[in-house]
């Protein structure tokens, strides 16, 4: 198999695979652990995934600082072309101050209708 045909193969099914997800609007949700989320900035949609009629659902770990700032992301699981988005959005979250770091799951679901 040459590396062109590999490629073509391993795109397309990267992109059946995953846009497969349901969508719903855009949203975020996050697991309750007590921590208040003070600003919520929503993503932006990638007009290159919109092109592609690319749509569902990015999840992440992240690491919020004592202060209330993330301090770290971990992408546990969504579209590539979705993700940076994701990423850039909830770097620019702000939550409530906190004696110790927390960590908490957020998914944000992207609706190719928007």
């Amino acid at each position: 198999m040459t590396r062109k045909k590999l490629c073509r193969g391993l795109a397309l099914a990267l992109l059946t695979g995953v846009i497969t997800f349901v969508s719903f609007a855009p949203a975020a949700f996050g697991q309750d652990d007590g921590r208040k989320v003070r600003t919520k900035i929503d993503p932006v949609y990638p007009e290159l995934a919109k092109r592609m009629n690319v749509a569902g659902t990015v999840k992440l770990m992240i690491t919020i600082s004592p202060s209330g700032s993330v301090k770290a992301t971990k992408v546990i699981g969504g579209h590539p072309l979705l993700i940076d988005a994701a990423v850039q959005a909830v770097n620019r979250w702000k939550f409530e101050p906190a004696n110790e770091e927390t960590k908490q799951i957020i998914e944000f679901r992207f609706n190719n209708n928007q």
